[in-house]
């Protein structure tokens, strides 16, 4: 008989212990009368923003809307250029192009974050960038210092792409989102902190762009129908998200350390000389998605599906190469981001994983 299915990943299983909290909490926002906008928005605001160790947070719709905003309450109009990474489904790209910027792809290392020393050869040879993003993949600090110290260097702001890394922390403490001028947040219900749809938020050390935020995320209002910023969209977090998150969030910690005892786990036991597996790692990893390379990886997939373990590929095609470009970035070559998007596998990895089920895929990951 085939085993049960270990899952990349359980949304059920996550929500179980909650339901009841859950279920109270949407009660009280029903009875409120109070959907968008109100008290449960601007608690949760403030508590994330403490958490993130900053002194705004403004909540948004999802951390698509989040990314567009947070470019442009930096500054980013039409015609800017601004570096992206190109390894991660076109999210900062995306947003990059709804500003009506140009991307200016940069490769990343073998972290799969972005390469501090590719960013300053296209600072130096690609022309005057308004900003840059750096996005923290898989749940892994980018190399955020030397890459703030670029944008200082010439004159970029530093957009942080937290979507996959709520909590992770540097070596000095600081978590991600406390590094940049502004930092875009996904609570879509499979990050680290999920909502029960899409949500989202910006936070910011600085009132400017804190202010331009809350005008951009309605319409351009200074005041009630008062536009006074182009660029602005109806991308406003509702109380019932909010008070999801605001129930969630004291618990992101823990479940963060459950993701990252599975993933150093895997990097210790695994040991199979066709995969390879990412260092263990401390704080700065909060094991969003564990991610091996394997230049077999779809004959390792096909493995683990016929042992009852899924998998997912997290990303199959670069930015530049996607059709919608349709080659216009032929020419742009980013070696080590092709490479990893050949040979990149997700194993299951969540906070409700079992012992069992781990054991399960490292069991399997050996025996290819």
């Amino acid at each position: 008989m085939r085993p049960p299915l270990v899952p990349v990943n359980s949304l059920v299983r996550h929500v179980a212990a909650l339901r009841v909290e859950l279920a109270a909490a949407l009660a009280d926002v029903v009875d409120s009368g109070q959907y968008v906008l109100g008290p449960g928005v601007a608690a949760f605001e403030s508590a994330f923003a403490a958490y993130c160790g900053v002194a705004h947070c403004v909540g948004v719709g999802n951390g698509s809307d989040a990314l567009e905003l947070a470019l442009k309450s930096v500054g980013v109009v039409p015609g800017d250029r601004v570096a992206v990474p190109a390894n991660a489904a076109m999210y900062a790209t995306t947003a990059t192009l709804a500003c009506g910027a140009e991307p200016v792809f940069v490769d990343v290392g073998d972290d799969a974050t972005l390469d501090p020393a590719q960013l300053a050869r296209a600072c130096d040879s690609d022309g005057p960038l308004r900003a840059v993003v750096a996005t923290h993949l898989y749940g892994r600090l980018a190399r955020i210092d030397a890459i703030a110290e670029t944008c200082r260097a010439h004159g970029a702001a530093l957009v942080e792409d937290c979507a996959q890394a709520h909590g992770a922390r540097s070596a000095d403490g600081r978590r991600a989102g406390a590094f940049g001028d502004a930092a875009a947040f996904s609570f879509y219900p499979t990050k680290n902190l999920g909502a029960l749809g899409d949500a989202g938020a910006v936070v910011t050390r600085d009132a400017g762009i804190a202010a331009r935020l809350r005008a951009l995320r309605q319409y351009g209002w200074e005041q009630k129908y008062v536009n006074t910023l182009q660029g602005g969209r109806n991308s406003r977090l509702d109380e019932l998200q909010a008070r999801v998150l605001s129930i969630k969030l004291p618990l992101l910690d823990a479940w963060n350390r459950r993701r990252r005892d599975i993933a150093n786990r895997y990097s210790q036991c695994i040991a199979n000389p066709r995969i390879a597996v990412p260092a263990v790692a401390g704080d700065e990893y909060v094991a969003h998605l564990y991610v091996v390379h394997s230049e077999s990886r779809d004959a390792l997939r096909a493995h683990l599906d016929a042992a009852g373990i899924a998998s997912d590929v997290h990303y199959p095609l670069p930015d530049h190469q996607q059709p919608c470009f349709a080659g216009r970035h032929a020419g742009r070559s980013l070696p080590v981001t092709e490479r990893q998007a050949r040979t990149a596998l997700t194993l299951p990895c969540f906070p409700e994983l079992t012992d069992d089920e781990a054991e399960r895929v490292t069991a399997a990951c050996n025996r290819f």
